[in-house]
């Protein structure tokens, strides 16, 4: 096309603009918001692509435990065993481990740090780690040097753990009182027929080292959770004679601990798509279906390839089970276990039904679970979640039990299959969750329980909050008005977005299924999963994931009017928030036709002003944006044309 020619037509739509730009101006672009904003090149560990790289590696952690549960002092005392292996490519002259029940001292570091008036993350006093026996050994040399420091152990060997597939082994005797508070994450709950102890955090734990961090070190405060390396679990649970003990893994010895009857009743749960008593709420006392009337027994679990595992005991459980189905044809089960207090068809009785349903969601939807069992435990915990096992509280009740069942077995995705870190990054495991509790909520019983995920613009009020806080800040520093959004929601609905406004449902599923089979079992940071998405959907997102995820950008699209052109209609939009975003806008025309128009979110790349021409011939009665009201726009007022506020 010839120079006059452009300069005609750039004259003719002159009269368009908003913005007049003089010849002293400079051009303003909006480059900063799509550039690249975080270190992207590959690695030998990580890729750009948000692979695993060449010679990614990561630190393997198996563990022997025997634990003895003494109900009359609320005392649980043990010996774990410790088997590391050092996969990096430098040796180790100590490690790190976790000591998660000192945070119940008047001196830890959490407790100092709790406000005066407190918050969910309260938790006794009155406790903290015995730690006696310690051995520390490469091949055969042995060292008892260890230091305590708060929540964190640093323990030393007389050589150092060789690299690149070096063992050590470490072993300690343990004890601690359980707290009744407990963080809202475990503790003990007093019921008609005894006491439940919901056990988490409850052995002395390897911390992570990684090639982004080296030692992950930052101690248990409140809010942040958990950063664990995989390996391999057998641990024993000695209880009174009376309790039922469930468990993350498989039962290993059913025979020694549960009668022929429950055995019966739990091969028939096996089979069954429909709960199945197998211990029933006339039963509780009935000590003739206890394997022993007097004394203790002990009770085996495995599992395998695991970031943890958490236990559950009482004489107080009525006990029920379902078979799970998953895609491969493997079966699962599903459990439940609670108080009488906790029964009742529009309350526990229907968890394992919960249970079942949300497994095998997720199971079909995203990727398989890996688990035997996924056991739901009525506690004193407004919901905490563990590998194959999870507390939820024992008054919830119907929509609300639902939703902290989804909610906590979602969770066994994210993060106890991909096993980010939870101390830093919560959004990578709480929204993630989020998100997909949107979708399992939307398939139980065809939306029995309706989720609020998709009503994005119920929250306008909290991003406009100037006390508002980005998603990237960590939990134990975040506002706790604000975690709830930071952590949970706001990420929930910056994949929401991506999902149903951005990418669409297939490009973003096949992205996002990516980020789970590359990450599966192992340690992915931000920038992994920013890369997976981009690269795997085809879209650089950078402008999304800076707005969204690492900034407090408001979305405000606005239609500023519809003017006539040369006998066409041209549409002028402008972005007057703080962050780019693709145009969806609905044209009603005056022959009561619609038309869906989709603008890219390059067309914000120049500035912040945008004219579309429409050159049907039509004439327009309406202009909406966002008919779906999938964006949480913050300004309603200016998203349609004409001006809907004053339409009667």
């Amino acid at each position: 096309m010839r120079k006059s020619v452009l300069i005609s037509m750039n004259l003719g739509l002159l009269f368009l603009s908003v913005i007049t730009i003089t010849g002293q101006e400079p051009f303003q672009n909006n480059q900063s918001e799509y550039g690249e904003f975080m270190d992207d090149a590959s690695t030998i560990y990580r890729s750009a692509s948000g692979n695993p790289g060449p010679e990614y590696w990561q630190n393997d952690a198996d563990y022997k435990i025997e634990a003895s549960l003494n109900e009359n002092d609320h005392v649980l005392s043990g010996k774990v065993t410790l088997t590391y292996t050092n996969n990096s490519p430098e040796a180790l002259d100590f490690i790190w481990m976790n000591l998660n029940q000192n945070r119940f001292t008047e001196d830890s570091r959490g407790t100092l740090t709790t406000p005066i008036m407190g918050n969910r993350y309260n938790g006794d006093t009155d406790g903290g780690y015995t730690i006696t026996n310690l051995e520390a050994k490469v091949k055969k040399e042995v060292s008892s040097k260890h230091i305590i420091t708060d929540t964190r152990m640093q323990v030393f060997f007389n050589e150092p753990i060789p690299a690149k597939g070096g063992k050590a082994t470490v072993s300690m005797n343990f004890s601690f009182k359980i707290p009744v508070k407990g963080m809202d994450r475990m503790g003990r709950l007093e019921t008609k027929n005894g006491t439940i102890y919901a056990l988490a955090q409850w052995y002395p734990k390897v911390a992570v080292f990684d090639d982004t961090e080296g030692w992950n070190i930052e101690p248990y405060l409140g809010a942040g959770e958990f950063y664990e390396e995989y390996g391999d679990y057998d641990y024993y649970i000695t209880a009174p004679f009376d309790h039922i003990v469930v468990g993350s893994g498989n039962l290993e010895n059913p025979k020694e601990v549960l009668t022929s009857t429950v055995q019966n009743r739990m091969n028939e749960a096996r089979k069954s798509d429909t709960t199945v008593y197998l211990l029933k709420p006339e039963e509780i006392k009935d000590n003739s279906l206890k394997a022993k009337q007097e004394g203790t027994l002990t009770w085996h679990f495995k599992m395998e390839n695991t970031r943890d595992v958490a236990f559950a005991s009482s004489k107080a459980f009525i006990w029920d089970a379902a078979r799970i189905n998953l895609p491969s044809g493997k079966k699962a089960m599903a459990q439940s276990v609670y108080p009488i207090e906790s029964d009742g068809t529009n309350a526990w009785g229907r968890s394992t039904e919960y249970t079942k349903n949300a497994i095998e969601n997720y199971s079909n939807k995203w990727f398989e679970f890996p688990y035997p069992v996924a056991v739901n435990v009525a506690a004193d915990v407004g919901g905490m979640e563990y590998p194959g096992l999870s507390f939820c509280h024992w008054e919830s009740k119907e929509g609300d039990l639902w939703g902290v069942t989804d909610h906590e077995f979602g969770h066994n995705w994210f993060p106890m299959i991909v096993g980010s870190n939870e101390r830093r990054y919560p959004w990578m495991d709480e929204g993630f969750n989020t998100f997909i509790n949107h979708y399992s909520s939307l398939e139980f019983n065809n939306g029995e329980y309706p989720d609020q995920l998709g009503q994005t613009r119920k929250r306008v009020k909290w991003y406009l909050d100037e006390q508002s806080e980005g998603i990237d800040t960590y939990p134990d520093i975040v506002n706790t008005r604000n975690l709830g959004m930071t952590a949970y929601v706001k990420p929930g609905t910056g994949l929401l977005l991506l999902r149903e406004y951005i990418l669409g449902a297939e490009r973003f599923d096949n992205a996002f299924k990516a980020y789970i089979e590359n990450w599966a079992y192992k340690h992915p940071q931000p920038r992994d999963f920013f890369n997976v998405m981009d690269n795997v959907s085809g879209e650089n997102l950078s402008w999304f994931w800076k707005g969204w995820f690492y900034g407090t950008g408001k979305i405000d699209l606005a239609i500023e009017n519809v003017v006539d052109y040369q006998g066409n209609k041209v549409v002028m939009l402008a972005n007057k928030g703080d962050m780019p975003m693709p145009v969806e806008m609905k044209v009603t025309y005056m022959d009561a036709t619609t038309e869906l128009i989709k603008l890219p979110v390059e067309i914000w790349q120049r500035g912040n002003t945008w004219n579309y021409l429409i050159n049907n011939g039509k004439g327009i009665k309406q202009v909406e944006l966002d008919p779906d009201k999938i964006l949480p726009d913050v300004n309603s007022s200016n998203d349609s044309w004409p001006d809907m506020i004053y339409q009667k």
